[in-house]
This record gives C-alpha cells, sequence and structure tokens, in this order.
C-alpha cells in the first residue's frame, strides 16, 4: 500500500466527508468565490466543518449520562475593510453556499464590482503533529464505561474520607476543509480527548473538592493505568489538602505560582491584551508598545501551536495558515502581537497562525495556541524557601481579566501559607488581585521546571469556546495583592 503525504492526506479526508456527499467539488468552491470576489472585497474564505463527538459521565458508580452527535456545515465569509460578513448554513449544498456568498458580498459598497482573474489553485502548507484518528473508535463503548469505572475504584481506594467521585470522558473527531479567495486549499483532521475526575472528600461534617484529569490530540488508549492514577491522584490530593485548609490571609505579599496549569493566569492576565485585534483598536494595556519593557528581565512569553499532541495545536488554523511558534515576549521586551488575517493585514504586518473560531457558525478571530513562559534557573524548593511570609499557590480555579486595564482577579483552588520557608499549612479562599502588565515586571525568580498543563484548558472569548494549553516555571511575584477570608 502506497501512503499519501499527510496534508494530501487530510485533504482527501476532507473532501470525501465534506463535498463528495454532496456533489460537491473544487469546481463548485471556485465558483462561491467567484460570486463573493464580483464584488470588490479584501478577502473571502469557505470554511467546511464536519465534527463527530461523544461523551460518558459516571457518578455515584453508575453511568448517569451518554451522549453522541454529528454536527456539519459551511460558513461563509468577505472582508471589506475592517468589517466582516459573514453567513452559515448547516446544509452543505451547492444552492446554499452560492446564497451565502451573494450574501456576504454585499458588505462592499454598492456598484463596486471588480474583475479578478481566478487564482491558481494552492496546497496550503501544513504541519503534522498529531495522528488523523478517530479517537471515539479507538475503544469500544464498553471499555468506555470500565475506564471510568476504575477511575472510581482507584479514587475510592485512595482514602476512606473519599465520599463521592465523578469522572467523565470526552472524545471528538473534528475535520475541517478551508478554501480562500487566494486559491489556497487547506484541510486538517483533528482528534481530541479528554478524561476528567472530581473527588469530594468528607470529614467532621465538611465537605471539599478536587479535580484532576487531561487530555489532548490523540486516541483513548492514551489513558492508560499510570495517566489515570496520576489524575485520581491529583484530584484526592487536592480535596484532602482543602479538607485541613485555614482561611487564606489577605493583602500584598510575596506570591510563588506553581508550575504548569497556574500558567492559566498568564494566559488571562497577559494572553489576551497580546491578542491582534485589541491592540489594532488599542484597547489593550500592551497596544503599541512593541520594542519595550514590559516584563522583568528573564521573562520570555511565547504562544505556541506547533508541539505535538497538545490540546491547543493545531496543523493549519482555521483560515488555512499553519500554526507557528510565536514568541510575543523576549526576555522582558514586547516582541509581538498574536494575529489572524484581518488584523494582520489592517496593521501591514504577517498572519501568525492564530486564526480560530469555534465551529462553522461563527467568524474567526485572534486566539492564542498552546502559551507560556519559558523556564529559568531557579530550583523550584529555593523559590518557596525565599518566602519571608508569603503565598504558595499550586493550583487555580476561575479568574477573569479586564484587557484594556490590565487588571485580572483570580481564585486559587490549591494554595499554603509559608512563613521563613516553610510551608504552614494549607489556605482556602484566597484570591490574586493585581494588574497584568505591571505583575510581569514583579517577578523575581524563575524556576527551571517549566511544565505544561495536562490537557483540560477551554478559552472563552467573545461567546466562543476554543481549546488551548497553557504552561509556565514555579515564579515567585513580590508585591502582589491577596484577597482572603482571614
Amino acid at each position: 500500500m502506497i501512503s499519501r503525504e499527510p496534508t494530501i492526506e487530510r485533504l482527501a479526508t476532507a473532501q470525501q466527508l465534506l463535498l463528495t456527499p454532496f456533489g460537491l467539488d473544487e469546481t463548485h468552491l471556485s465558483r462561491a468565490l467567484a460570486e463573493i470576489t464580483a464584488h470588490k472585497v479584501d478577502d473571502a474564505d469557505l470554511y467546511f466543518q464536519y465534527t463527530r463527538s461523544e461523551g460518558w459521565s459516571l457518578e455515584e458508580g453508575i453511568v448517569k449520562t451518554g451522549s453522541f452527535s454529528i454536527d456539519q456545515g459551511v460558513g461563509v465569509r468577505a472582508v471589506s475593510g475592517e468589517k466582516t460578513a459573514f453567513a452559515y448554513s448547516d446544509d452543505i449544498s451547492e444552492a446554499s453556499l452560492l446564497d451565502a456568498a451573494r450574501t456576504v458580498r454585499t458588505i462592499s459598497a454598492a456598484g463596486r464590482t471588480a474583475r479578478v482573474k481566478a487564482p491558481a489553485r494552492r496546497i496550503a502548507s501544513s504541519r503534522s503533529l498529531y495522528g488523523a484518528v478517530d479517537p471515539i473508535s479507538t475503544l469500544d463503548s464498553t471499555a468506555k464505561v470500565q475506564l471510568l469505572e476504575k477511575v472510581e475504584k482507584l479514587a475510592r481506594s485512595r482514602d476512606p474520607r473519599v465520599a463521592q467521585v465523578m469522572a467523565g470522558l470526552a472524545s471528538e473527531y473534528d475535520v475541517v476543509l478551508v478554501a480562500r479567495a487566494d486559491g489556497t486549499l487547506a484541510a486538517d483532521v483533528r482528534p481530541l480527548v479528554r478524561l476528567s475526575v472530581t473527588v469530594i472528600a468528607e470529614q467532621n461534617g465538611r465537605r471539599e473538592v478536587g479535580s484532576g484529569g487531561g487530555g489532548g490530540r490523540f486516541g483513548l488508549a492514551y489513558f492508560d493505568d499510570e495517566h489515570i492514577a496520576e489524575y485520581v491522584d491529583q484530584a484526592v490530593k487536592s480535596a484532602l489538602v482543602n479538607l485541613d485548609s485555614r482561611p487564606a490571609p489577605a493583602g500584598e505579599m510575596t506570591v510563588v505560582l506553581g508550575p504548569g496549569w497556574p500558567g492559566i493566569l498568564l494566559h488571562e492576565a497577559i494572553g489576551h491584551g497580546l491578542e491582534g485585534d485589541f491592540n489594532r483598536k488599542g484597547s489593550s494595556a500592551f497596544s503599541g508598545r512593541i520594542g519595550e519593557r514590559v516584563a522583568a528581565k528573564g521573562v520570555t512569553v511565547l504562544d505556541d501551536g506547533t508541539i505535538a499532541d497538545r490540546r491547543g495545536s493545531l496543523n493549519v488554523d482555521d483560515e488555512g495558515n499553519a500554526t507557528q511558534r510565536n514568541v510575543l515576549i523576549e526576555d522582558g521586551i514586547l516582541k509581538g502581537y498574536i494575529q489572524d488575517s484581518l488584523n494582520a493585514r489592517l496593521m501591514k504586518t504577517k498572519a501568525t497562525g492564530n486564526g480560530r473560531r469555534e465551529s462553522y457558525a461563527h467568524a474567526p478571530m485572534p486566539r492564542m495556541t498552546n502559551t507560556y513562559m519559558l523556564g529559568g534557573d531557579r530550583v523550584p524548593q529555593e523559590i518557596v524557601a525565599s518566602i519571608k511570609k508569603g503565598l504558595y499557590a499550586t493550583n487555580f480555579g476561575g479568574g477573569q481579566v479586564d484587557i484594556t486595564s490590565g487588571k485580572f482577579v483570580f481564585s486559587a483552588s490549591e494554595a499554603y501559607w509559608v512563613e521563613n520557608g516553610k510551608i504552614q499549612y494549607p489556605v482556602k479562599g484566597a484570591t490574586l488581585v493585581g494588574n497584568g502588565p505591571d505583575a510581569l515586571t514583579r517577578v523575581t525568580m524563575i524556576g527551571n521546571d517549566m511544565a505544561l498543563d495536562s490537557g483540560v484548558g477551554t478559552c472563552g472569548k467573545e461567546g466562543q469556546s476554543v481549546p488551548v494549553g497553557v504552561g509556565q516555571p514555579t515564579l515567585r511575584i513580590d508585591g502582589l495583592t491577596v484577597g482572603g477570608t482571614a
């Protein structure tokens, strides 16, 4: 058997799922794009998508819910200046495609017609970061239920104080096809899985929650005994630690953030402020500051959509551009922003492979992929030992940020009070309050233990959710405000 180059293989898969069953081929795509570009527009594209997803959840030892869905459709977009016209349909047919094309081309001023020579066909360059596997079919239904039952039994066996266990397993097979007005064709086949576990522990009438989990772009066989034990131990440990927690002190203090998932603070407080749309409009705290020092020396922040098998990675973005490893902040100096095609054109720069959308029913915008800070040279234990009085936060729950001011509020789901370099006791109710750009300048120690999260992140922006990754090393930040309950 002769195998095809992965990019060609993905394109063939997308055509077989999204064009052939509906009597469409590349000629029909060219005709629809020609309808749009008959009016003078700056850009146009077609985005076809087929998504099959499945979810299972277990609670109290039994499967409480099981779901399966298939969704497919096409989004049609025209761009003129700063304006975007967008239409979508779950009916994939020549008639609906042409109807959507004629609708969106009205974004161009009346009478502004154009004679455009049909562009040459070009297959977009892309990457091969994950296999084109359908994760739903990598385990049968019985094995999926048994996996969840294994999670529950393992969690209960860890400690008699574990009163309740909830486990969830999600799988998604996503195939996309992008056709652009410049003749570019791109496709991707995107597997995505996630295993989650939530534990409630009870002691003397007090109940606390802990959670764990992970996933990425691969099949369900990834969740072997080692990974299951890792997620269960994380959830049980968090719940048991919080059973012994005391009210968190409040005030301005030294805060040390643990590696991995605490990078969610970096994602929210810094990452969103570096997205191109906010900076083009001048609404970000980082607007117009490229080349300036925005963080302490040693702070280097990247957005990298090219890490193999990661939840936030993509072979191509949702505009057909290959993803990139983008250095946003280097040694404290702002180097660039995250760009989609529209904002890159208006800012007279290049797209960075960050044009993303939730589905065919949404227009793309600049979004993060895997956003993380590079490690330094300090030993993590040395960083914790440097705290005279302060907080050591190893896990986070929810948070929010104001892009314009950079102000953020985050709640720590697992944190410890430290005095004279020694962990004293766990605390509950600690919230970190600060300003993203200011917090970056207060970083005084950077650990050598940079880690990415386990593969659980989902980012929301303007009503659209996309899978992302975060990461960072252990960090010491001086003079951060902690809101507590003590």
